[in-house]
């Protein structure tokens, strides 16, 4: 289906959460801080970025299971299984995450940001203005 995709992240993601059990199903429900630790060469590109905006944030979900196409919504045994393109399931043929969070404060390439569902240690790939 076409050349394959190589993506370089541009930073990590340091939050409370270090398995997928301690992360909520999603973290704008919880407003969870956390911190989107930019590498320092695309300092440049975080021009324009405030506190008190939302962003949209894109990560490489690092533990996902490729393979899975169902799941239960949530992890909810009792719901129905579903197709992963309708959930926000982390398992999925292509691992990215996507969290709009809320940006409190930037200091150098460190921006705390309030709305992670994200594990401790996740590549960062794209932050991107709210829509």
């Amino acid at each position: 289906m076409g050349e394959p995709i190589v993506l370089e992240p541009i930073g990590i993601i340091r939050s409370p959460f270090h398995s997928t059990d301690e992360a909520p199903h999603l973290g704008s429900e919880a407003g969870i801080e956390g911190e989107l630790v930019v590498d320092p060469r695309y300092r440049d590109a975080m021009f324009g970025l405030e506190a008190g905006r939302k962003v949209l944030i894109l990560y490489w979900l690092h533990l996902a299971d490729r393979g899975r196409l169902q799941v239960h919504p949530r992890g909810d045994r009792t719901r129905p299984l579903r197709g992963v393109f309708s959930t926000r399931s982390p398992h999925r043929p292509n691992p990215i995450g996507a969290d709009l969070v809320e940006v409190l404060e930037i200091r150098g390439t460190t921006i705390r940001v309030k709305g992670l569902d994200a594990l401790d240690g996740t590549l960062l790939l794209d932050i991107k203005k709210e829509v």
